[in-house]
């Protein structure tokens, strides 16, 4: 960052994780995953198996559709349309997510598949972005602030509608409580903030041409073509294939943490968005302070630390009897998921040729997806056969212990040499 207009592109370009994390942290995570299985569904073991269903199939879709748009948008110069239009397509269905009421499961969950759906690819453009913003002695450190930035967005909504939507008497703006309206509500406020904090990038963006553009223009971008690219970068590829698995086991981490808050500890929503609130603060510390530590030791020495806790707490949160057990276990998983996210996509980045970020980055969000549905459906599947969330949230356990071996195999100085033009 050596000018100042540079700096107004990052800032811009991390405001889009401040943002989208509404998204993540209240529709997803802590307030209407389990408002569909507390309300919605017929009750919460089957909420929570339908929930996972949903989660599957959206995932499955991203893992087809990702790289065959990341190359489109390196061929034919697509990142920022693309990006605004899955941004626009995620806002006005998170929106839609107030109007399903109880009982319409089918409703609930289709307007979800599409909001998670576009919300995710959206992500694939806009982390193909950090190449072009970073250099390699700065990418983890600028990737660990927009992090960190996106948990303070998090924070910051879910406090927004504690006070104005969840405790209020009234709720804010003339909603009430019957049948959920103020829970069903802040679906709303996060659409009017993803919309808010979103424009700057697209203002900075507006306009200009990336690395990318300069990439010759082929009639078509293939799968298979890409995989073939793919080959000439194996300690990318083997990144790949470790985070296929570990990032597996923090997805359903994310998917289902206030659905098990909910069912096995009896959380109130009250007490899922204060401790929505208090695990966004632990995260987005861990992504500020880590991003230091990344740049100095390196992107997989950071995501390895992060896997050997993610091991420990998962299995302690799944056999803990009390509440106090949740929070200690769910506030260490989460102090250390954003240095995980944030040193994943800053390793990516010093792997990547920047002329083809978009078409890897979306072979990232690919090794993020293809077998995504696999922990959704694990834990939903085992939760439903035993009657038991802890069942389905100990076998988590088992992507991060896989992921980390893989991950041993990468050699990170070469990956960056392979990177590296002749």
């Amino acid at each position: 960052m050596e000018s100042a207009a540079s700096k107004r592109k990052v800032i811009a370009w991390a405001f889009y994780d401040f943002a989208n994390s509404a998204f993540g942290t209240l529709a997803l995570t802590f307030v209407y995953s389990a408002y569909f299985t507390k309300a919605i569904a017929e009750n919460e073991t089957i909420g929570t198996s339908q929930w996972s269903r949903a989660v599957t199939l959206s995932a499955i879709v991203i893992a087809i559709v990702s790289p065959f748009l990341g190359c489109l948008a390196d061929r034919r110069n697509l990142r920022a349309p693309l990006l605004l239009a899955f941004t626009l397509i995620a806002i006005l269905s998170t929106a839609g997510l107030y109007y399903p009421l109880p009982g319409e499961v089918f409703l609930a969950l289709a307007i979800f598949f599409v909001a998670n759906t576009a919300y995710e690819l959206g992500i694939v453009f806009y982390n193909a972005y950090l190449p072009d913003l970073a250099t390699e002695e700065t990418i983890g450190r600028i990737s660990g602030w927009a992090w960190g930035l996106g948990y303070i967005g998090g924070v910051a909504c879910t406090v927004i509608a504690l006070v104005g939507f969840i405790d209020a008497e009234p709720p804010w703006f003339g909603f009430g409580t019957e049948a959920g309206e103020n829970i069903r509500a802040t679906n709303l406020l996060v659409a009017v903030w993803f919309a808010l904090f979103a424009t700057p990038l697209f203002l900075s963006v507006r306009g200009a041409t990336t690395s990318a553009s300069n990439a010759p223009t082929a009639p078509g971008p293939t799968f298979r073509a890409t995989l073939r690219e793919l080959r000439r970068y194996p300690q990318m590829g083997r990144f790949l294939l470790a985070r296929l698995i570990y990032n597996d086991g923090l997805v359903t981490i994310f998917a289902f943490g206030g659905i098990y808050a909910a069912g096995t500890f009896d959380f109130s929503f009250r007490e899922i968005m204060v401790f929505g609130i208090a695990a966004n603060i632990s995260a987005g510390l861990g992504a500020f302070a880590m991003g230091y530590v990344d740049d100095r030791w390196g992107g997989k020495r950071t995501i390895l630390a992060t896997i050997a806790l993610f091991i420990v707490a998962t299995a302690f949160v799944s056999i803990t009897p009390h509440k106090i057990g949740f929070w200690i276990g769910g506030l260490a998983i989460s102090a250390f998921a954003g240095p995980n996210q944030s040193a994943s996509r800053s390793l990516m980045g010093r792997f990547i040729p920047k002329e083809k970020a978009n078409e890897f980055y979306g072979f990232f969000a690919f090794s993020g997806k293809i077998t995504a549905f696999l922990g959704p459906l694990l834990l939903g599947e085992l939760t439903r056969i035993f009657d038991s969330q802890r069942i389905g949230v100990a076998s988590v356990a088992l992507f991060f212990i896989i992921g980390g071996l893989l991950l041993l195999r990468v050699d990170e100085r070469k990956g960056i040499t392979e990177s590296s033009p002749p």
